[in-house]
């Protein structure tokens, strides 16, 4: 067996395992695995400015790009500082991987006051991690690597953790670098498969609800195909997004079911729920949903009725396209004409606030189909969660159910790393972007070409119309601002302002066309809440 440290076992069970980039970060507990990233040929490090823009960018490059993400961080305030866009992760399903120091082998544990040392790491990170690993002998390395590897691939991908000490980077042993183990996509029994397919065939008004997982298994031909073959219209979520596309003439929208009937889409008797926790599907008790998901714990948990297939979405969605045969449809109207309702009651414009749908419309107009939009936690990105038409698969991302401010950026810097002939365009706010505004040097050092719109109200907006709307004024919600464009210039980005959604269309296009990173100021007043906002949670009112 060849003799290696710590370091260059754990780097190159990576790199075995097809990863080509790690985020990361150098500190003192962190020289060994440092060093073999930097003697490793097949693997490369990008470093931010920050621990908290790290691990945003991982995500944004595991969506958008499918793959694993690494990060490496030191223990203790960089595993804290890391752990915002770990939550992200873990609420979106991304293949990350945190790899973490400790503190010396012989400290762990002992609140001995080490140099970074928080008793226990392991365990304040275990929330929102799907599997945690400690390594403490360099042989065990590959071992542990691969598992963290296997548990990425299989069920439902939330991030995993690692942490090792600095003797296991440094010290050497001989190691055997394992083969990784190939994606196994389960699918559920024949018997279960042919159960669900007589309740859709039965169906008097069956509907498909698609989520991440679809992206996430690369179901989308036998998603849009079991759609077209047996007329089954598709909502999907926000994080389902382009699982088909917007203009499909099958495709309901990423609204809630209240819009759909007041679309005139009457309430479906059977949803098939796609790689969706459907925590947000809102369906009536009666209402039987077959749940595909990988994960077992999940399905069912918001839904009573349902009806399990646990399995990977693509061979799952294969098999029961299958077994549906060709009689599912019969006798069941075509439902294009329902959807074109649907789309049509959309366009109300009591339904669209202005100026939110010009300039979202504007976004829309300027990014082409295949171009990635990133919608941070700004009003326009509320906005887009309803009314941004994806066309292709990752081509839309938010933050999920974590709903980090500030994560926009950052994770957009990590989509087009992973998809670098691609056009990623990051709507952001004033608020959020203050955040990780340092990232420009990180676009500028690695030449990533993003283009970044940076709505500018000078305050956090969404907070200050609603403490003065709901609780008689704002308090503490206005922002003192630079000049975004000479400060954009100042980094080395190409910047400019402008005020109106045609002249904001007109701009994204001239940067994508630069291709080089960007920055577009858009100065804007107090926007209205959109009518999709307009019914507050009761624990989100004041009291009488």
């Amino acid at each position: 067996m060849p003799r290696m440290t710590g370091g260059e076992a754990l780097v190159r069970t990576l790199v075995r395992a097809g990863v080509e980039v790690i985020f990361g970060l150098p500190g003192v507990q962190m020289y060994g695995l440092t060093v073999a990233i930097r003697d490793e040929p097949g693997i490369r490090m990008i470093t931010p400015r920050s621990e908290g823009a790290l691990t945003y960018m991982a995500d944004g490059y595991s969506r958008v790009g499918n793959r694993i993400a690494p990060v490496m961080v030191v223990p203790g305030p960089g595993v804290y500082n890391a752990s915002g866009g770990l939550a992200t992760a873990y609420s979106v399903s991304s293949r990350v991987m945190l790899i973490a120091g400790q503190t010396p082998r012989d400290t762990i544990g002992g609140n001995t006051g080490a140099l970074h040392e928080v008793n226990d790491q392991l365990d304040t990170i275990r929330p929102i991690t799907k599997w945690q690993g400690r390594i403490l002998q360099v042989r065990d390395v590959p071992g542990i690597v691969a598992e963290a590897v296997r548990q990425l691939n299989s069920g439902r991908p939330r991030p995993v953790y690692i942490d090792l000490p600095p003797e296991v980077m440094l010290g050497l042993d001989d190691v055997e670098i394992p083969e990784h183990a190939p994606v196994e996509r389960i699918t559920p029994p024949d018997s279960e498969i042919e159960s669900a397919a007589r309740l859709i065939a039965g169906a008097s008004n069956p509907m498909i609800y698609a989520g991440s997982g679809v992206h996430i298994s690369e179901a989308h031909d036998e998603l849009q195909s079991l759609a077209e073959t047996f007329h089954l219209p598709v909502r999907t979520s926000r994080g389902g997004k382009g699982t088909i596309s917007a203009d499909h003439p099958l495709h309901l929208g990423s609204v809630g079911p209240g819009w759909l009937r007041d679309g005139g889409f009457a309430d479906p008797d059977v949803v098939l729920a796609v790689g969706t926790r459907a925590a947000q599907g809102f369906f009536e008790e009666s209402t039987q949903v077959i749940q595909i998901d990988a994960d077992p714990d999940e399905i069912g948990r918001f839904h009573e009725n349902t009806m399990p297939l646990v399995g990977d979405a693509r061979s799952t969605l294969s098999k029961l396209h299958d077994a549906l045969g060709d009689t599912a449809a019969a006798g069941r109207r075509p439902p294009e004409e329902a959807v074109r309702g649907v789309k049509e009651f959309l366009k109300k414009p009591d339904l669209r606030t202005e100026p939110q749908d010009s300039f979202n419309n504007a976004v829309r107009d300027a990014v082409p189909d295949h171009g990635i939009v990133i919608y941070g936690m700004t009003q326009l990105g509320y906005y887009g969660r309803s009314f941004y038409p994806a066309r292709k698969p990752r081509t839309y991302i938010d933050s999920g159910y974590s709903g980090n401010l500030g994560f926009a950026y950052p994770t957009a810097l990590g989509a087009r790393l992973a998809a670098p002939d691609v056009p990623v365009v990051c709507i952001s706010g004033d608020g959020g972007f203050g955040y990780h505004s340092p990232e420009m040097a990180t676009a500028m050092k690695y030449g990533i070409n993003v283009v970044l719109v940076v709505f500018n109200d000078n305050s956090y907006g969404n907070v200050a119309r609603d403490l003065d709307a709901e609780f008689g004024g704002q308090y503490e919600s206005d922002l003192h601002n630079p000049d975004y464009v000479r400060l954009a210039k100042a980094y080395g980005l190409e910047s400019t302002q402008v005020k109106e959604p045609s002249d904001l269309t007109v701009a994204i296009k001239d940067m994508i066309d630069r291709d080089a990173p960007a920055l577009i100021e858009v100065p804007v007043g107090r926007w209205p809440r959109p009518a999709g906002m307009s019914q507050r949670p009761a624990w989100a009112t004041p009291q009488t």
